[in-house]
């Protein structure tokens, strides 16, 4: 009996130590490729996608854009599209959207697969966009990598510089970004292990799934968010059409140290070439946008969001008169 006990613990042992060994050996070659990996986990998530269609459907209402609140003063207020960051849960927006409500903004959010490639997701949003009244003016708020895939949708779709829109209907009056890493994240080269972190709470949140952890994608997004990756290096490059006007709100862990960021994002990676200098508040990454507990006060990104729809709201009706 005890002979027998250790030898399913060598065999244990052997087994994690051949998992450890393939992971570390994956890590240092993707490293070394990060484009090839990127290809490689596009295919699988096609393939994926083409061949089990409704394994891969995520449960709910699925992906798109979906209305949130309808305004009270629609015609004087711009909408409000909201846009969530890498491996969201569902709560960033929690604290937002009743004060949006309680403004008068009529509010949108996009729901996309956010750990596939995020020009894929800025796609996506292209194809959603005839969700919302053609009509309709909006500003486009988004948390972390949100924030990239509006910047990737504004400047290569809607409103691309020097050549005609790619996909018509509302229009983008101005883009809020909190917490987004426009230079990257060096956390993102952590993207094995937090891929393994990942289809563990997947398993927890809805069950155990082969395919639950890849319904969200085959980590692609990861990939882009490594500083210096081509996505990076592509978005940076192109030019941001003047019209639309972007401000950007990072949050720093301690006012004494500014450069360590929000704990995810580093102050210097919230830069975007011609933008204002970011708004900086004393919160973490999430902490900027969503309360921790209930009795917690108010997250400080939104007073600032808050600030910047009334300032373009009134910007729209003095124009319109």
């Amino acid at each position: 009996m005890i002979e027998r006990t250790r030898r399913r613990g060598l065999l244990g042992a052997v087994v994690l130590g051949l998992v450890a060994v393939a992971v570390g050996l994956w890590s240092g070659w993707a490293e070394r490729h990060p484009q090839q990996e990127r290809h490689l986990r596009g295919q699988v998530q096609e393939q994926l996608q083409t061949r089990l269609p409704r394994a891969m459907q995520p449960p709910g209402n699925g992906y798109g854009i979906f209305r949130r609140i309808t305004g009270v003063d629609p015609e004087r207020r711009p909408g409000v599209l909201l846009v969530h960051g890498l491996d969201e849960p569902g709560g960033i927006w929690a604290d937002l959207v009743p004060v949006l409500g309680a403004a008068g903004f009529d509010t949108w959010e996009f729901l996309y697969p956010n750990d596939q490639g995020i020009d894929i997701s800025a796609d996506l949003l292209a194809a959603s966009w005839s969700g919302i009244p053609a009509d309709q003016r909006l500003v486009l708020v988004g948390h972390s990598m949100g924030g990239l895939v509006i910047r990737d949708f504004v400047s290569r779709w809607r409103h691309p510089v020097a050549v005609p829109p790619r996909v018509a209907g509302a229009s983008v009056q101005g883009v809020i970004l909190a917490g987004t890493p426009n230079r990257g994240s060096d956390w993102a080269r952590l993207r094995v292990w937090l891929e393994l972190r990942d289809q563990w709470a997947a398993g927890r949140q809805s069950g155990f799934s082969p395919l639950g952890g890849l319904r969200d994608g085959t980590g692609a997004a990861k990939i882009d968010l490594v500083p210096g990756s081509g996505f990076l290096e592509q978005l940076n490059a192109r030019p941001w059409p003047v019209t639309v006007p972007i401000r950007i709100i990072g949050g720093v862990l301690l006012e004494s140290t500014p450069t360590l960021g929000d704990g995810v994002v580093a102050a210097e990676s919230l830069a975007v070439s011609g933008a204002p200098e970011p708004i900086l508040v004393t919160a973490s990454h999430r902490g900027m946008l969503a309360r921790v507990f209930a009795s917690d006060p108010e997250p400080p990104a939104i007073p600032h969001i808050m600030a910047l729809l009334d300032a373009w709201s009134g910007q729209e009706s003095r124009s319109s008169q």
